[in-house]
């Protein structure tokens, strides 16, 4: 009987999982970036409080390559944005699951890890996976769902 439970909490959270990740998905449609579109969603108990995808800050062109297509280096990558929403806000991310459609970069996972984020879902990983190893050192939960 609790293995039949335990095994519906698994199965329940992987569709939960899997719709985060679509709307990320979604978010990150919104960016302007040429070369990528990073999608974020941070959720905590069970509710979405806050969101981001990748793109320059307040006030600045939305263009967010240079014209050699490069990333111009203040472009500000979807996860930090989606934390700085929450630094402006009542919520705090202790606790919480972040939702990425690109594995955090390494400078990304300590904003990530200070912020008090105990898991992360993501579709795609990142080149350099060296974001990853760290958080996974630091004690967050980590799981990839590559979706069609």
């Amino acid at each position: 009987m609790l293995e039949t439970l335990e095994n519906n909490g698994t199965k329940k959270q992987e569709r939960y999982d899997r719709a985060y990740l679509k709307i990320a998905e979604e978010w990150g449609k919104l960016s302007h970036c040429e070369r990528k579109q990073v999608g974020a969603i941070i959720v905590k108990e069970s509710m979405i409080i806050s969101d981001g995808y990748n793109g320059t800050p307040s006030g600045f062109d939305n263009c967010c390559e240079d014209e050699n297509g490069y990333t111009k280096w203040f472009v500000l990558h979807a996860e930090a944005n989606a934390i700085l929403k929450i630094a402006r806000s009542s919520h705090n991310c202790n606790g919480a699951t972040l939702y990425l459609t690109l594995s955090p970069c390494k400078e990304c996972s300590k904003l990530i890890h200070q912020a008090g984020i105990t898991r992360l879902v993501y579709k795609t990983a990142y080149k350099d996976d060296s974001g990853l190893s760290f958080l996974k050192k630091a004690g967050v939960e980590l799981k990839q769902i590559e979706q069609p």
